[in-house]
């Protein structure tokens, strides 16, 4: 086996491989980027205590390329005016949504959130469970096959789909699901 020979065909294969290692790097490193690592900064404190304002966190893309979103996640969502919001989805589509003596009602049943808690500085925190103000969802709001009804875990300081700016929220609003913090240090970690 000749593993140099005189004519360089080894060496620009070598190179050739190089170039093409880096390629692939690069195209990973990208990828990765797009799914897992787009920043975004909160504003506001209507996901307290869970995310509070201009904590930085890092938004999950190909969860929703691969998949439809689930209730609970904790999404980032572009409104009508451009503006984008982080809330929990709560409702999911073909759902009948209402609020009612300050309990969220899934198809006419109270929905247990017992699932939603979150660590802040070391304690174990629920989200509101209490509603003082249902808003459009006073009345019973059906979601359609693409729509999404998301609250603020923040629920009495939480401009959401029970207000007309916001409503329910399609599909396609959703950008992606927050996975990490990463600001401030001190509560980095996985949101769930």
């Amino acid at each position: 086996m000749e593993f140099y020979r005189e004519d360089g065909t080894n060496r620009v294969r070598g190179i050739v491989c190089w170039i093409t290692d880096i390629i692939v790097v690069v195209a990973m490193a990208c990828y990765t980027v797009y799914a897992f690592g787009n920043l975004v900064v909160v504003s506001g404190n209507s996901m307290s205590p869970l995310l509070n304002s201009e904590d930085i966190v890092l938004m999950n893309q190909l969860k929703l390329d691969l998949g439809k979103p689930e209730r609970f996640d904790v999404v980032v969502f572009e409104r009508e005016d451009q503006k984008r919001n982080i809330k929990r989805i709560i409702g999911l589509p073909g759902e009948t949504v209402q609020i009612q003596d300050g309990q969220v009602l899934i198809n006419g049943q109270v929905l247990e959130e017992k699932g939603i808690t979150m660590e802040v500085d070391g304690e174990m925190v629920k989200a509101q469970k209490k509603i003082a103000l249902a808003g459009l969802a006073e009345n019973p709001v059906v979601l359609g096959a693409d729509e999404y009804f998301l609250l603020g875990d923040n629920r009495d300081s939480s401009e959401d789909s029970r207000f007309a700016n916001v409503g329910n929220v399609k599909e396609s609003q959703i950008i992606g699901k927050v996975w990490f913090r990463i600001h401030p240090t001190l509560n980095m970690g996985i949101i769930r």
